[in-house]
């Protein structure tokens, strides 16, 4: 809108109208500016102004008059308001957005902790990379727990994105937190989150929009549970989410479930309920990645999805952190660093057991 002002005022002056007198709108400008720009842009609307006065009134032949003189100091006062004004909202705005920063960060660490580099015979990192600008969490979640019954990890996606589906990522965590640690079965363990996920949709859908029933049908989640007990094996509840991957030996392969099951909150869909999750082998040097879809649905420009099996067996490092770092870098270059969906990823290497 300032910039726009401008090119008015030496549409005016330029022309047969230049008879109205345009001073205000001049000076107006650098004050418009502070309101919508920063410090740099209010110093550029100044010397648009002045460009414009300095512009006008050699075309008009008024220098030495009154008039233009005191539109130039009005200017000049105007801009020197506008840009200390803009500074101080610049300054004030940016404590705000830190303060909001360290909120997140905080939050964060409840809510998707990085998991501990040794878990019994597993060696674990994690990463997570919210696709919205400047945020920390969102509907992905993801956890590693050592248990009696061995290493137990979940991964997760929910539907939608903002504040309700942090709540309901925070419900599905909160419930297998508390339920890994006394559920025999790792199905069980499944139900709990299922049966927290549906109080969280619930209410979140009441708050929402009371009257509609299709937000409670359209609520639902993606979720992984594995479990790497003391024998060599890795034993999956697959409810809709993406097969993690194996590396073997510089070789890929995605676990596929046996039996496909639909995600948390669709139970309607549900043929019969798993009795027992599915077994593979899981022995030492292997390396298992649970992901979440915005891994393997992040587009290049040319809108290529990322070839994630390929980027696995072209890496090379030895520690699970400096591998899952790798795997970062080589999705920013994919994207060219726009990720369109969060990203969750698990990294679990399986050791020597331990006596």
């Amino acid at each position: 809108m300032p910039f726009v002002i401008a090119l008015l005022v030496v549409a005016i002056e330029l022309t047969p109208a230049h008879f109205l007198y345009t001073g205000p709108l001049l000076t107006a400008t650098p004050a418009l500016a502070a309101v919508t720009s920063g410090p740099k842009g209010t110093m550029a609307a100044a010397c648009v102004a002045l460009a414009v006065s300095v512009t006008t009134a050699t075309y008009n032949q008024a220098w030495g008059t009154q008039q233009v003189y005191t539109n130039f100091l009005a200017i000049l006062l105007v801009s020197v308001a506008s840009v200390t004004t803009s500074s101080a909202m610049h300054t004030r705005r940016q404590i705000e957005l830190n303060q909001v920063r360290r909120i997140a960060v905080a939050a964060q660490e409840v809510l998707l902790r990085p998991v501990p580099p040794r878990l019994g015979s597993v060696r674990a990192a994690s990463m997570y990379l919210a696709a919205e600008v400047g945020a920390q969490i969102g509907g992905d979640l993801y956890e590693a727990v050592q248990t009696r019954y061995g290493v137990r990890m979940i991964i997760g996606d929910v539907r939608g994105k903002g504040l309700p589906a942090v709540r309901v990522a925070a419900a599905v965590l909160g419930a297998f937190r508390e339920a890994v640690h006394y559920e025999d079965e790792l199905v069980e363990v499944m139900d709990h989150c299922a049966a927290a996920m549906q109080r969280e949709c619930a209410t979140v859908s009441s708050e929402t929009d009371p009257e509609a029933e299709t937000s409670r049908t359209e609520c639902f989640v993606t979720v992984l549970v594995a479990q790497v007990p003391d024998s060599p094996v890795v034993q999956l509840v697959n409810r809709g989410h993406p097969p993690p991957l194996l590396l073997r030996q510089g070789r890929v392969e995605a676990l596929m479930p046996l039996t496909p099951l639909p995600p948390l909150g669709l139970e309607d869909f549900l043929s019969g309920p798993p009795t027992k999750p599915d077994s593979y082998p899981f022995v030492p040097g292997d390396r298992l990645l649970l992901y979440t879809d915005g891994v393997i649905e992040a587009r290049s420009p040319d809108n290529d999805f990322f070839a994630l099996p390929e980027a696995m067996q072209a890496i090379r490092a030895r520690t699970p952190p400096e591998f899952l770092e790798e795997l970062h870098q080589g999705l920013i270059r994919h994207t060219q660093a726009r990720l369109t969906d969060d990203v969750a990823m698990i990294l679990a290497d399986r050791l020597d057991a331990e006596p």
